[in-house]
């Protein structure tokens, strides 16, 4: 079976740590199995909630913007083509430190779930 999605047909809303969110393919809504990716957007001096995921790996693919991501104890500078491998329960955030919106790819395994999400500063 063939599985395509296309971006201008799926909705957009808004996850626990309030970045602005495309679910290109998740499991709830298509018919993969082990992963998710989406499009997420943050708005120019805006940021992420600090958070962390108990089961799920992330890779965030920034398209583009700038951004100061932190992740755990470090912080550093973000641009398009930068790819950051995020491990479960690593506390992080990202930061658009632009005048334009940031706009990065975020693949997850397993498919992101609320319910995996703790944020930790509010």
């Amino acid at each position: 079976m063939t599985i395509i999605t296309k971006k201008a047909d799926l909705a957009t809303y808004i996850t626990k740590d309030h970045s602005s969110i495309c679910e290109l393919m998740h499991p709830e809504q298509h018919h993969n199995h082990n992963q998710s990716l989406a499009q997420a957007v943050v708005q120019p001096g805006q940021e992420t909630q600090l958070h962390y995921h108990v089961k799920t790996e992330e890779l965030y693919h920034i398209l583009e913007g700038q951004g100061l991501m932190t992740l755990n104890t470090e912080s550093f500078n973000v641009e398009p083509g930068d790819t950051i491998c995020i491990p479960a329960n690593s506390k992080h955030k990202i930061k658009n430190t632009a005048n334009t919106n940031l706009v990065f790819l975020c693949c997850c395994s397993p498919a992101y779930s609320h319910n995996d999400t703790f944020i930790l500063d509010k």
